[in-house]
């Protein structure tokens, strides 16, 4: 197996999209407002290469699981049994682990904060049980890998910002905890409409894993509807959370109505209309990007507060 395979195999895409986040918010977001870190430069990338190892285990073994399915829904992007054998995958699945939880476990000792560490193990355990049972069930499943989506955000205040709080910077460090837990919320709901999206784009190959999921229990035209209501969710708070936090900078408030809300009433429209696995898959490459369009308001963000100073 080459290079290639390997990278595919892991999602390299999604992964890289994981630590983009997560440089952005280490050296634009919180040097912007001045918030004290623990994490040196090689240390961070440490924090990345363990939270990125752990999402690439989760990557490998959902593909050892979903290989019926995947021979249905996407035969060409099968890996697992027609460029590497299943034990092979098994063992890079456990050595991402290991590389995760190893290096997680250094961090965490690094910081003073050893019990951080099963932030990186549940993980790990987690994503076993979802690809081994919990995608199966309706909701449940959507709801984990979103958390898990989340928690990526929220992993840069548990090893950078906490560590570093004293009795003097306690409020700021606090307030720059929350913006990652707002962002971190932002990624849930997004994510969460996302896998619904799949859902109802993987049907005929989780029918033939006798999944239950929401699109086989109530039907595919049922879930979209679905989709639809609790698409009004992210739309009211994000609209709400952008003029009550950005009004007196203009700049943000407008990327986020035009460059973030626009494509996701775009998105809305579309949903309203989508029939086939093409179109659906097409809303869920859509709500990827506008994903990562409100992860770049971060850049946004920080450059306005600098210039507002």
């Amino acid at each position: 197996m080459g290079l290639p395979v390997f990278l595919r195999l892991i999602r390299w895409k999604n992964l890289s999209m994981i630590a983009a986040i997560q440089l952005l918010f280490k050296y634009v977001y919180l040097p912007a407002f001045g918030i004290a870190t623990v994490l040196n430069p090689i240390h961070f990338t440490l924090l990345i290469l363990a939270t990125i190892s752990i999402a690439a285990a989760g990557n490998i073994i959902n593909d050892i699981e979903d290989i019926e399915a995947d021979v249905i829904n996407k035969p060409s992007k099968v890996l697992v049994t027609k460029h590497l054998s299943k034990k092979k995958a098994s063992q890079y699945y456990y050595l991402c682990n290991l590389v995760g939880i190893v290096v997680g476990f250094y961090i965490a000792f690094h910081v003073n904060h050893a019990s951080f560490v099963a932030t990186f193990i549940g993980t790990a355990l987690l994503l076993n049980v979802y690809s081994m049972s919990l995608k199966k069930r309706p909701i449940i499943g959507n709801i984990v890998v979103s958390l898990l989506i989340s928690l990526s955000i929220l992993i840069v205040g548990f090893f950078d910002i906490i560590p570093a709080i004293s009795s003097q910077n306690g409020v700021d460090q606090y307030f720059a905890f929350k913006g990652l837990i707002d962002y971190s919320v932002f990624a849930f709901m997004f994510n969460f409409l996302r896998e619904m999206v799949k859902d109802i784009e993987d049907i005929k190959g989780d029918k033939n894993l006798e999944m239950k999921t929401l699109p086989i229990l109530i039907g595919a035209k049922k879930t979209k509807y679905v989709i639809f209501a609790l698409s009004f969710i992210p739309l009211t708070l994000v609209t709400y959370y952008s003029y009550a936090n950005f009004e007196k900078l203009p700049v943000v408030l407008a990327y986020m109505l035009i460059v973030v809300q626009l494509p996701f009433l775009h998105f809305m429209t579309k949903l309203l209309y989508a029939e086939n696995k093409k179109q659906y898959r097409y809303l869920s490459r859509l709500l990827k990007l506008i994903m990562l369009l409100g992860m770049l308001s971060i850049i946004v963000i920080s450059l306005s507060f600098h210039y507002a100073q």
